[in-house]
């Protein structure tokens, strides 16, 4: 489904300062510099974003398939029609902009940017009763309120995506959907109370409101800027908070026949989907365990194991290009109470013939593989001259060295 544009304007043109966040700074301060340091304010600039466009455009003509949730405001405005001239669009139009958000009207399906865009000087939000202002109107609306479940739809629309082979190969709406956050009713939680946590506060500087329940625009996840982008390092502590709070680790070294087993479990504990998400298969996670005695490893070589997704090509093989991906190898952890999965996974056991004095775990995540930059560069859509490196998280690291039967663990 395209994206579908409403211009139900008062006058007989649009007021394009309503479409300019630095026009809502003047009132939501906070919000806008949370905002901008987002990845929704990127989107529309991130250069692997454009050098997969670029690519996407010449080997599967992919038309507006990924402008339409990058760059919603552009499409609609007719100011771009598949992103390839995003250096001409105005730099308030490149990303998913407040109006992106605060404009959705209705969600007619949960992925490919399935809503309706209404660019009539409404802005949609959480606040039941907004006060009256001069500058723009104001609405309650479900879909930005993440304290109704339905306001999850409304990221689900570009959250979840459908490739040009109907491969389901976004699914967080969809995992969601599934689990305990969607269905229990004591522990329901929406997209937002985990991405947009909030503070108490007023809701603009310029006149007096009521005391609110605010939601933080930082939206972090796991994504990162590559450029010298706005609050890049509080947007990288924030994603390290996150993920640090995402998974349980227990690591046992218990006797066994001639030495000691070593066993890993890992836990989706928060998530209120898959870990990871998104856009999975570009994800790297992966474990690493090393086991010694006496400072020697027990191993040949530290045993790892990935923890994310993998994209298959009609002939199986590995690929990062999404146009490409026929199936989905699933490697990660569901979230909590996923229909017919576990969330808790024991990943290894190793019967040892020594006892080891010193058991080490690390789980390491980067948002992008290198295997994708490295493409991408060969195929002259993407200059990594001036990018910085995607970043490496490490959430968990365990150390054991204490008695045999005994366990460790990061929670």
């Amino acid at each position: 489904m395209s994206l579908s544009l409403l211009l139900a304007c008062q006058g007989p043109e649009l007021d394009e300062a309503l479409l300019d966040p630095e026009t809502c700074r003047g009132c939501h301060p906070d919000h806008v510099q949370q905002w901008e340091g987002s990845m929704h304010a990127y989107a529309g600039q991130d250069p692997v974003f454009r050098a997969m466009n670029e690519r996407g455009q010449r080997e599967a003509d992919l038309g507006d398939f990924c402008i339409k949730c990058h760059a919603p405001v552009a499409l609609a405005l007719g100011l771009t029609q598949d992103g390839t001239n995003l250096d001409e669009v105005p730099d308030h139009l490149q990303g998913v902009t407040c109006a992106s958000c605060h404009g959705i009207e209705s969600v007619q399906q949960h992925n490919n940017a399935g809503f309706t865009l209404s660019l009539d000087g409404v802005f949609r939000g959480a606040l039941d009763g907004p006060v009256d202002n001069d500058v723009h109107g104001s609405t309650y609306s479900p879909l930005q309120d993440r304290n109704d479940s339905s306001s999850s739809e409304l990221c689900g629309s570009c959250h979840d995506v459908l490739t040009p082979l109907d491969v389901d190969l976004e699914r967080t709406y969809a995992q969601w959907s599934e689990t305990i956050f969607n269905s229990g009713a004591a522990s329901r939680q929406s997209c937002g109370h985990c991405h947009m946590r909030g503070r108490d506060g007023q809701t603009t500087t310029t006149i007096e409101t009521p005391q609110r329940r605010l939601h933080d625009h930082s939206m972090a996840a796991v994504d990162v800027a590559l450029t010298d982008f706005p609050h890049r390092a509080e947007q990288l502590e924030l994603v390290r908070t996150e993920l640090e709070s995402t998974l349980l680790a227990t690591l046992c070294v218990i006797p066994a026949s001639g030495g000691a087993e070593v066993t890993l479990e890992l836990d989706n504990v928060t998530a209120g989907h898959h870990f990871p998400s998104g856009a999975s298969h570009d994800r790297r996670v992966w474990g690493r365990l090393q086991v010694h005695l006496e400072g020697a490893d027990l191993l040949d070589e530290p045993w790892e194991f990935g923890l994310h997704d993998r994209g298959l090509d009609a002939s199986g093989e590995e690929t990062q290009l999404f146009w490409e991906v026929a199936s989905i190898e699933e490697r990660g952890l569901p979230g909590v109470n996923t229909i017919g999965l576990p969330h808790t996974r024991t990943y290894r056991q190793v019967v040892l013939g020594d006892v080891p004095d010193s058991v080490v775990f690390t789980l390491s995540v980067t948002p992008l593989p290198e295997a994708l930059l490295e493409s991408l560069e060969a195929s002259g859509d993407l200059d990594r001259s001036e990018l910085l490196d995607p970043p490496t998280f490490t959430p968990i690291s365990l150390s054991w060295a204490g008695e045999l039967g005994s366990c460790v663990t990061n929670g």
